[in-house]
């Protein structure tokens, strides 16, 4: 088993630490206490082909994998987890359902703004009523003719409110099949009548990201705005979060590693009773156990990505990593400003920032909770079937 990257990857990670490092980093606390969205941030992001690096040739993609794509997200939530969220919800949330399940006429009309970067895609699933339980959704599209007529509200949904913002892709209840819910995918267009942004959420962390709720009140689209097959909506959409989670634990080792950068570099420099606090075994263990874990949830996120790249389902491997790496990052975030000392409580501080960011890492794309549920289904998944045997 070979954990060495090849030179290509490298290379991307590379480019993206150098970009991220003089670009982003010296900007985020700017962003972060103004709340403002970092289009030249973005456009950057966009200048490296972020946008396009894990989708193929064939749909304009760059044809890298999902191995780069993580390393490319590590950096950048390096740098600042805003930008991080950004790039991963217009990648793995927003454009993948058009590049996995959209039509080839979809594909062609939406796809190449989107991976040039120029303008973002959202993804609508969370609700008011229906978070981990993604199934109580509300929203619905009944069909007019060749239209959909939507009404229903989705929340805490990121990138669709932006001057670059192009469209998102929800579910909907489209009908009903022996008393359950046909749930389907639908992309709505940002200027369609009926559909408009709330107001940006006020949020503990992630400023300079764009959260907001969505409206939809008798909001026509063209029936061929329905993304992959009827019914299946909820399936396709829990397909696209499996790699999502992959991306989201890259982007919380990505966090937790520039806690560690920084509890390095500050009890180095931080002298007390006449000695740096580096040379203090409270604080050596304090880092070692950072940087241990760090490394550790950072093989798991290869290990979820290696699946993905061989065209496997990355599960249980995406779950295990976005909690563990989620966890570690927190933890790290906590360490981070306590090796601080007071300082780590005052917002000039960068640890300041990490702590509050990193909190969301734990509920996005599955709560930790959610991730505890599904493992446990595949670790258990051998004794159902044995019992399902004995019954027969």
């Amino acid at each position: 088993m070979n954990f060495d990257l090849s030179d290509e990857q490298r290379h991307i990670r590379d480019v993206v630490r150098d970009f991220a490092q003089a670009e982003i980093a010296p900007a985020a606390a700017h962003y972060d206490e103004t709340g403002d969205f970092p289009y030249e941030l973005v456009a950057g992001m966009a200048r490296l082909g972020l946008f396009a690096l894990p989708f193929p040739e064939e749909v304009g993609g760059a044809g890298g994998d999902f191995i780069s794509y993580c390393l490319a997200m590590e950096e950048i939530a390096r740098a600042d987890a805003s930008c991080a969220i950004t790039l991963e919800a217009a990648v793995s949330l927003g454009i993948s359902p058009i590049v996995k399940f959209g039509s080839r006429e979809q594909q062609q009309c939406w796809l190449e703004p989107l991976l040039a970067g120029e303008r973002l895609w959202a993804f609508g699933l969370t609700e008011p009523d229906a978070g981990s339980d993604a199934a109580a959704i509300q929203t619905r599209a009944v069909r007019d003719g060749d239209q959909w007529v939507i009404n229903g509200r989705k929340a805490f949904i990121t990138n669709a409110g932006t001057d670059i913002s192009a469209g998102v892709t929800i579910t909907a209840i489209t009908g009903s099949h022996n008393g359950h819910k046909q749930i389907s995918t639908i992309a709505v267009e940002r200027e369609t009548p009926g559909y408009s942004q709330a107001a940006k959420y006020r949020k503990l962390g992630w400023h300079a990201s764009d959260t907001r709720e969505l409206i939809f009140e008798d909001c026509r689209v063209p029936f061929s705005n329905l993304v992959g097959t009827p019914g299946q909506g909820l399936t396709q959409f829990l397909q696209i979060l499996e790699s999502g989670r992959v991306a989201i634990a890259a982007l919380s080792v990505g966090v937790a590693q520039a806690c560690l950068d920084a509890s390095l570099a500050y009890s180095a420099a931080r002298r007390q009773f006449g000695v740096p606090i580096a040379t203090f075994q409270g604080t050596q263990f304090k880092l070692a156990d950072m940087g241990t874990q760090i490394e550790l949830a950072r093989l798991m996120t290869w290990r979820a990505a290696a699946a993905i790249d061989a065209g496997r389902s990355p599960a249980p491997y995406a779950s295990m990593a976005k909690l563990h790496a989620s966890e570690v990052a927190t933890a790290c975030a906590n360490q981070a400003v306590q090796i601080h000392g007071g300082m780590g409580f005052m917002e000039e501080s960068p640890v300041a920032r990490l702590y509050r960011d990193v909190k969301i890492n734990e509920i996005g794309e599955g709560t930790s909770e959610v991730q505890r549920i599904l493992i446990a289904r595949h670790l258990l998944r051998p004794f159902e079937v044995l019992e399902a045997d004995r019954a027969d």
